[in-house]
């Protein structure tokens, strides 16, 4: 039971980390016009990592097999920064 819930505290920090990566691309400089891309990876860098644990806890409820869905949520987390910052790199 420990384990899953320091899993899970990790989740939320990798998530917390992420969001505030997130947030370098809406504090960046301004160009007069964003294009749909850059627009969805601001969507995705900002979002998608709260979206991402929420999957996963419904994912353990559903299961419960609470570790492995820490686990995904986790890989989940990151790869929505990843892509956030791919569609919209600053």
């Amino acid at each position: 039971m420990l384990t899953v819930l320091l899993a899970w505290a990790a989740v939320l920090a990798v998530c917390a980390g992420a969001v505030l990566f997130g947030q370098t691309a809406r504090t960046a400089p301004r160009r007069r016009r964003r294009s749909r891309r850059r627009r969805a990876g601001l969507f995705v860098s900002l979002s998608g990592p709260w979206l991402a644990v929420l999957l996963g806890a419904g994912a353990g409820a559903l299961t419960g097999a609470w570790l492995a869905a820490a686990a995904g949520a986790a890989v989940g987390v990151v790869l929505t920064a990843v892509a956030g910052y791919l569609l919209a790199p600053h």
